[in-house]
């Protein structure tokens, strides 16, 4: 107890001195070597396209889109479809997407990294014990004293510290939490796309089934032209050549089947994917166009709002950030590198005497390398970080480039799709007139039955043009939410 009393503040005391003394060398150092990062400034733009686009235009309370330039998604996104069943598609989706998991397991790795490399600015405490045999040759000491081989125990603390004074070990600590972001915007890079896919995947399923009730109506008025021929047939008012034709084309016509059966199916199996499960696991029940409200209010940021909103742009300025913090560490490489170290402990020959206060032995060292010939290899390695860090510049206007050229594709898009709507409804209108006088006109012998079926062929184009054009609408609203980044992070947390 005696001994314990009397060494112990002296270690403690020793300790707390030499902590003190690094910490102190630590707010001393000089400067942090390599350029400061600082956020790009977007482009200058107030459009996504040259000219006004006639959704812009639109009247915000009409039946068309109306384009509001300038106003921020309030919640999130896919809600805009006022439907609650996509809303239940999207947070299963959220909670059972396997890459959604893998992207939250990369952020967990990627803080823990910043968290390991941040512990490299404080001082390392460890404890060292050994045990050791010894002997001195006689020459070493002298030929005044000559020493048996010994045994020897040893056990105390030990601290080492690097001195940052050029903040390399600080610019690498910021380049690792820059890779967090850079992480972190990856995830919400997932989010978006899995958010989207499990939106999509449902229009499709939606897409397949109208396409496929549009061919069922067709087929049914196939039948109807059948029986008129056959009617006409058993009248004997037309040969035997009109059935035949009136059957082949129920038989074309049924051959539009089987393609948009396996687009139902490849929807299913893709929304299986996004939603985590095996295909063959039940999935939500299939949704009809008509329970889907095509959003008629689109909000759509501002160009310099998109650069601070959309993941890409988001995690490609974090690789900026990354990379420029990376020039710092190579420049810290040029300049010497100063290292202290301290021991405290008790060294004995004899177990029983180890923690004896008169066995204390201590050291403290100040180590300092400088590099004087590499054969260029740190000077070349800093002019490479430098390239990286141009190059991460480029790929950041890049992209943020191409996040407007996206967002203005997908609003003349949606300007495009009402004009195909409008026309593909006047087709349908016209062609439904067209085949009903054809049907009338055959009846009364003023037409042969290739006319009908002409006219038939025309509205069979014309309906699943329709239902195509309608779907196109949808899938290109959502494209435009997609490529104006989502939510607003700000309402969506």
């Amino acid at each position: 107890m005696t001994m314990h009393h009397a060494t112990g503040p002296t270690y403690g005391r020793r300790l707390r001195a030499f902590s003190l003394i690094c910490l102190v060398g630590a707010a001393a150092y000089g400067c942090t070597v390599g350029p400061n990062f600082s956020r790009p400034t977007p482009p200058a733009a107030t459009r996504y396209t040259h000219a006004i686009l006639p959704g812009e235009q639109a009247p915000a309370n009409g039946s068309t889109q109306h384009i509001a330039l300038g106003r921020e998604i309030e919640g999130d996104w896919w809600d805009l479809f006022r439907s609650d069943a996509i809303g239940k598609v999207v947070h299963e989706a959220v909670s059972h997407n396997r890459s959604l998991a893998a992207s939250r397991a990369t952020l967990e790795q990627a803080k823990d990294l910043a968290s390991a490399q941040q512990g490299s600015r404080y001082p390392q405490i460890g404890l060292a014990g050994g045990v050791g045999r010894q002997q001195y040759g006689q020459e070493f000491l002298g030929n005044f004293f000559n020493l048996p081989p010994f045994t020897y125990f040893a056990v105390g603390p030990t601290v080492s510290y690097n001195v940052d004074w050029t903040g390399g070990v600080a610019r690498s600590v910021e380049e690792q939490y820059a890779q967090v972001d850079v992480a972190k915007q990856q995830l919400n890079a997932a989010y978006l796309s899995v958010t989207g896919q499990a939106v999509i995947q449902t229009l499709a399923i939606a897409s397949a089934r109208a396409q496929i009730a549009t061919v069922d109506t067709i087929l049914a008025q196939d039948r109807d032209n059948l029986k008129l021929v056959q009617t006409a047939f058993e009248a004997g008012s037309v040969g035997r050549i009109d059935v035949v034709t009136a059957q082949s084309q129920i038989a074309s016509d049924l051959g539009l089947l089987p393609p948009l059966r396996q687009d139902l199916a490849r929807a299913h199996h893709a929304l299986s994917v996004v939603l985590g499960r095996v295909p063959q696991n039940d999935l939500p029940p299939d949704l009809d166009l008509e329970q889907i409200t095509l959003p008629l209010e689109i909000p759509v940021s501002v160009p310099s709002e998109l650069a601070h909103r959309r993941p890409d742009i988001l995690a490609a300025e974090a690789r900026l950030h990354a990379a420029t913090s990376a020039v710092g560490v190579a420049e810290s490489n040029l300049y010497p590198k100063l290292q202290l170290t301290a021991t405290v402990g008790q060294q004995a020959v004899d177990p029983s005497h180890l923690f004896n206060g008169a066995n204390t032995a201590w050291s403290l060292i100040s180590g300092l390398t400088a590099p004087i010939f590499d054969g260029g290899t740190l000077r070349a390695e800093k002019r490479a970080a430098l390239d990286a860090m141009h190059a991460n510049a480029a790929e950041y206007e890049e992209t943020v480039l191409e996040a407007f050229g996206q967002v203005g594709d997908a609003l003349e898009a949606l300007d495009h799709d009402a004009e195909q709507l409008d026309a593909q409804t006047q087709a349908q209108q016209a062609s439904q007139s067209s085949l009903d006088l054809a049907r009338a006109s055959y009846k009364e012998g003023n037409a042969g039955v290739l006319q009908v079926l002409d006219a038939q062929r025309l509205y069979q184009q014309a309906r699943l043009g329709y239902v195509r054009a309608l779907v196109q609408r949808y899938l290109d609203t959502v494209e435009l939410f997609l490529a104006l980044g989502g939510s607003n992070p700000a309402a969506s947390q």
